[in-house]
């Protein structure tokens, strides 16, 4: 099945927002979480700014930290992805 046009685009920025949502929930900085999670801080700012995509294994480490399922990040940007969508 392939994407709409943009389609990664918009999936990656909507998990970026989501992530940051999570992370600055918690009163984190970038750097704080990138520690946590043994990330460079550049890439956590690129995946938050959805240029760039975490692989499974990185996005389940990330959750791991924040302390939230996988399940309910991928909930939060299938709803971010529909609202975007609406015309």
């Amino acid at each position: 099945m392939s994407q709409p046009c943009g389609m990664g685009d918009v999936v990656d920025q909507a998990l970026g927002q989501a992530l940051r949502k999570l992370r600055t929930e918690r009163g984190w900085s970038q750097s704080e979480l990138a520690l946590r999670v043994e990330m460079d801080r550049n890439y956590l700012s690129l995946i938050e700014l959805g240029r760039n995509s975490p692989s499974v294994r990185m996005l389940m480490r990330l959750c791991m930290a924040l302390d939230v399922r996988a399940a309910k990040v991928l909930d939060d940007v299938e709803r971010r992805v529909q609202v975007q969508q609406q015309p």
